[in-house]
């Protein structure tokens, strides 16, 4: 089991490749404020992938969480009332979201690019690949969350302060060269430096670390971004996917995720940092994740929801119906996040269901089924439990072997979405997306006729219908950016949404 270690957020100042802070961290006296030339990899990277990882696994994990209907909206509070139920304007997008996009950009981004920099003029190979993936994954996010980002012109100091935004597909083809540039690299060169305790996402004894997993971790990266590309650009998709298996990857066989978190002020789990921290819980269970749930005896339930207030029993709310004055669900079952749980970049069930997904498109599902039933096997073992008897031939979970591929599709999808609450919920938001599944409703969860497990449309929604499928940008970048794109509506979808 990986170790523990305290982890606090000012690890390194944000403002690390900012020529504005340079003053701030001129003090040659005090070590606790290094002059720019000091800083090291070794340094800045554990900042970056804070950063990067607080933000995503944070207040975005729950932007995802309730748009993949693991959550809703407390009726005794307010706090996620605008998502629930659509409402990001740009007002919302400043005051809120807008605070994500600026700390990825100027805090973990500009981290990750100076060590991506630094590392490449010191031929240290091993914190090259490090930043180079973590640096892909955050921009993938936001990219998948915007369809447009500042990323060829990005990350230039005061050179250009108003970069241009490049669109989804070019922003995809630009980061996949870059982790192949990455793992190109001579990682037995002498050069190369060990991370050690510096890695948050692998950690180990200097002695001991080795730079394998960040190995996977790149190609695990590179199949789900081809992955997500597989209706958009399916010709690229496949043509890189099948690179990755001809060349014989390797791919995640362990949790990539930081598992560092401890009880206290800015050291706890991210998401519970934003929900929990308020002092009162505001995301409760959605009828759409908690009936399914029961409806199929899964013992995650007891991981994902506490009893309703007062009883031994689970109860839960119909998605966006924070308005209901029924007393009924004053007491429903509030999402369970620990302060100490850890915050995924993907887990190693995301990873065999890739590949699972992976050899149905591609190799005619051979060794599809293993790769289903171990990803289920991966997501029922973090919580201490056999997922044996639910893959098992008349099991709830088992695989459509005789089925079609959209059966399997179905089967793969809904079970990783079943694996994603809490840090990893945005992920669950993009497949949703991207597949189709789980699929939508066609009346809403107070219907006889409902299925549990179906998205419906919340019920104070404001997009007539319609699902939220990006983010707008925030006004702290369209006020300053003479180059940012016109605003879309949360509607509209990005580039590789095309099902």
């Amino acid at each position: 089991m990986r170790y523990k270690k305290l982890l606090t957020w000012g690890v390194v100042a944000a403002c690390v490749a900012f020529t504005s802070c340079k003053k701030q961290l001129d003090i040659n006296t005090d070590p606790n404020n290094p002059s720019l030339d000091q800083l090291t990899s070794k340094l800045v990277f554990p900042a970056g992938v804070a950063s990067s990882i607080g933000r995503i696994g944070g207040h975005l994990a729950i932007v995802g969480g309730v748009w993949s209907q693991y959550y809703t909206q407390s009726v005794v509070s307010n706090q996620y009332k605008d998502i629930d139920s659509y409402n990001l304007t740009k007002g919302f997008g400043s005051t809120n979201l807008g605070v994500d996009w600026v700390e990825l950009y100027s805090g973990a981004l500009n981290d990750l690019v100076f060590v991506q920099r630094k590392s490449l003029q010191e031929s240290d190979w091993n914190y090259y690949l490090l930043s180079t993936v973590v640096k892909a994954y955050t921009l993938q996010v936001l990219v998948d969350l915007y369809d447009q980002v500042p990323y060829t012109e990005a990350f230039q100091g005061t050179a250009n302060l108003q970069p241009h935004f490049d669109n989804g597909y070019d922003v995809y083809k630009g980061l996949l060269a870059e982790l192949d540039d990455a793992l190109s690299k001579d990682f037995e060169a002498s050069t190369n430096s060990l991370p050690g305790e510096a890695d948050l996402v692998f950690p180990a004894a200097a002695a001991d670390w080795t730079v394998d997993p960040w190995i996977k971790f790149a190609n695990t990266l590179k199949l789900k971004m081809y992955m997500r590309m597989a209706y958009a650009k399916p010709t690229e998709a496949e043509a890189g996917i099948k690179a990755l298996y001809d060349a014989g990857a390797n791919f995640l066989d362990e949790d990539a995720f930081v598992n560092v978190f401890t009880i206290g002020k800015d050291k706890s789990n991210p998401f519970f940092s934003y929900n929990n921290e308020l002092g009162v819980a505001n995301l409760r269970a959605s009828v759409t994740m908690l009936t399914w749930l029961q409806d199929n005896n899964d013992p995650r339930i007891a991981n994902y929801y506490a009893f309703a207030s007062g009883t031994t029993g689970y109860r839960a709310i119909n998605q966006g119906d924070f308005t209901n004055p029924d007393p009924f669900f004053n007491i429903a079952s509030a999402g369970v996040v620990n302060a100490t749980d850890p915050a995924d970049y993907i887990s190693l069930a995301e990873s065999h269901f890739l590949q699972a997904e992976a050899l149905e498109r591609y190799y005619n599902g051979a060794g599809a089924k293993a790769q289903y039933d171990a990803g289920v096997a991966a997501a029922f073992e973090r919580y201490g439990y056999s997922s044996a008897s639910f893959t098992a031939a008349a099991g709830a979970y088992a695989y459509p072997t005789a089925g079609t591929f959209e059966q399997k599709l179905e089967a793969i999808i809904v079970q990783k979405w079943a694996s994603m609450p809490k840090s990893h919920a945005l992920e669950a938001f993009f497949e949703k997306n991207r597949t189709g599944y789980p699929k939508t409703s066609p009346v809403y969860s107070t219907d006889a006729a409902y299925v549990s497990g179906q998205f419906v449309y919340a019920k104070n929604g404001v997009t007539n219908g319609l699902f939220p499928k990006r983010l707008i940008f925030p006004d702290l970048e369209t006020s300053k950016n003479a180059n940012a794109p016109a605003d879309k509506p949360i509607t509209e979808k990005v580039w590789w949404d095309v099902r």
